[in-house]
């Protein structure tokens, strides 16, 4: 790999998880004048004709392969974008946006008990020790253990939400496995399309059954900046980026990388005036903590193991040095 190519890597990861970390602050706005169910409908309706562009160019084999695993394609991608986001934003609507930042960054170890649950691959006890310290910084950070915090305002319900929705977007990026003949534009592309029907009828019965209600006119010009940005930014820049870099720089690297996410989140909502309590710093610290330690171990356990080195036979010797032929 060329230094070129290294760098361009990095920068993708960056440009994906600060993406990222910004759709939490840009989205707590648009809650007062977009429902979640609505939310995101508009976010990955804008994205899959961002998703048509690129796979338009590729000819019939996308659509073929589409129509050959719409079933399948449309309930990964629900899980994905409908379940997590929806989840994700109800929580947000009672939280606050380096919480939703937090909780996203437990992914990784989250997907490791997923894995226990359903593939009966136990982690190893490194991984769990992992899991429990960053789930513990959760509970620190929504004030579960210590209160709320200087805010006065429990944060409990909303960050929980958000974190059983998590476990949406875990099962949806395992089964890209499930789909080996698509590679990663195809497979991010194809299950928003398939999934886009069913984030409409969501909407749409969710509204008749008054679950939810249609944006207003007034709302959609008071926040489709902010749309636009969660839309073409968060839900398809950021995504396609975050796969950039984890073909360039390996899954291990790129998972490292989402530690920037609650990082980017806290920058940008300090910049924005509002400053960390000391139970959301120290929470926060130990989930990122837990998630490099998880990265440096995942890294050391995945290199290849040091070619053995040839042993000298007893009875073989040689004693040619500096040109000297030996006797």
């Amino acid at each position: 790999m060329s230094h070129r190519q290294r760098l361009l890597g990095i920068a993708a990861l960056l440009l994906a998880t600060s993406g990222w970390g910004g759709m939490f602050l840009v989205s707590k706005g648009v809650l007062h004048h977009v429902e979640p169910a609505w939310f995101t409908l508009i976010r990955y309706s804008m994205s899959a004709l961002l998703f048509v562009l690129l796979i338009v160019p590729r000819g019939a084999a996308p659509w073929r392969k589409l129509r050959q695993h719409a079933g399948p394609l449309a309930v990964r991608g629900f899980a994905g974008f409908g379940i997590f986001s929806v989840m994700l934003l109800a929580g947000l609507a009672h939280s606050v946006p380096s919480h939703g930042a937090v909780i996203m960054a437990t992914t990784p170890m989250t997907t490791q008990l997923l894995r226990w649950a359903l593939d009966g691959v136990r982690p190893s006890r490194s991984t769990l020790l992992t899991t429990a310290l960053s789930l513990l910084g959760v509970a620190i950070v929504s004030g579960l253990l210590f209160g709320a915090g200087a805010s006065g305002e429990s944060t409990l319900f909303g960050d929980a939400v958000a974190f059983v929705g998590t476990l949406g977007w875990v099962w949806y990026t395992r089964g890209a496995a499930r789909f080996p003949e698509l590679n990663v534009i195809e497979y991010t592309a194809l299950t928003v399309l398939a999934s886009w029907p069913l984030l409409l009828a969501t909407a749409l019965v969710g509204t008749l059954l008054g679950w939810t209600h249609a944006p207003s006119m007034e709302g959609l010009r008071l926040s489709w900046q902010a749309l636009l940005y969660v839309g073409l930014v968060s839900s398809a820049i950021a995504v396609l980026a975050f796969n950039y870099g984890v073909r360039t720089l390996g899954a291990v690297t790129g998972t490292a990388f989402i530690n920037f996410v609650p990082v980017s989140a806290l920058l940008m909502s300090a910049a924005l005036g509002r400053l960390p309590t000391m139970n959301e710093a120290v929470g926060m610290a130990m989930v990122v903590g837990a998630l490099l330690i998880h990265t440096a171990l995942s890294r050391k356990a995945s290199a290849p193991a040091p070619a053995p080195i040839a042993k000298t036979p007893q009875n073989s010797r040689n004693y040619s040095t500096c040109g000297a032929a030996s006797s």
